[in-house]
């Protein structure tokens, strides 16, 4: 790929470009949605228990990581079956390991919020 250089145009059309894998992500893919409304049920909980700032900053690394990994993991699904639509077993068992890695994040986000919550509940 060429470097033309940078121009704030061309930066801010990067960032439409960004915003467009976003909404596809939220529109399209269904473990988004599922993330996504866990994620809005952990900011509503967060907000009526009053969390601190730095309950909050492992909060919204654990969303953005676990939102992430599922964009990255719905690319490569997408891009595996363009390259090989008939089945194939490394494309298998590619697509399955970037599902393990969703799945690791999301466990280790869901530790998080039992870490952060728990204790706030048994006070309530």
């Amino acid at each position: 790929m060429k470097n033309s250089g940078f121009t704030l145009k061309k930066r801010l059309k990067s960032f439409r470009y960004a915003f467009k894998g976003v909404f596809l992500l939220l529109r399209y893919e269904h473990n988004a949605w599922i993330h996504a409304s866990v994620a809005l049920c952990v900011i509503v909980a967060g907000s009526l228990i009053g969390l601190s700032s730095t309950e909050w900053l492992f909060i919204v690394v654990a969303i953005g990581t676990v939102l992430a990994a599922e964009a990255i993991n719905s690319s490569i699904e997408a891009l595996s079956d363009l390259v090989s639509p008939e089945y194939n077993e490394a494309i298998k068992r590619t697509k399955d390991l970037a599902a393990g890695a969703v799945l690791i994040l999301s466990i280790a986000a869901a530790i998080t919020g039992l870490i952060i919550f728990l204790p706030k509940l048994t006070l309530l």
